[in-house]
């Protein structure tokens, strides 16, 4: 399996609803696949802390970064004249 592939049916593996012979592929691919590993936990752990419902506090200079991006974007998306 390439890396291509796992991600066309990344989604259905994370959820549980891919075949389990598409799994043992997934798994020996990941073995060997640090990139594929970490987008693979890195969307468990989204998910964890969705299901979990409690809000996360973004340390306050990624804050500042992200508003002033959106305030920027803002702008350029809604410019007059």
């Amino acid at each position: 399996m390439k890396c291509e592939e796992l991600l066309k049916q990344l989604n259905e593996y994370v959820d549980g609803t891919v075949d389990p012979a598409v799994c043992e592929e997934f798994e020996k691919h990941m073995a060997g696949c640090n990139p594929c590993q970490v987008v693979v936990d890195n969307i468990r752990k989204t998910i964890t802390l969705y299901k979990a419902g409690k809000p996360y506090d973004l340390p306050l200079p990624f804050r500042r970064k992200l508003h002033a991006a959106l305030r920027q974007k803002w702008k350029e998306t809604h410019k007059t004249g």
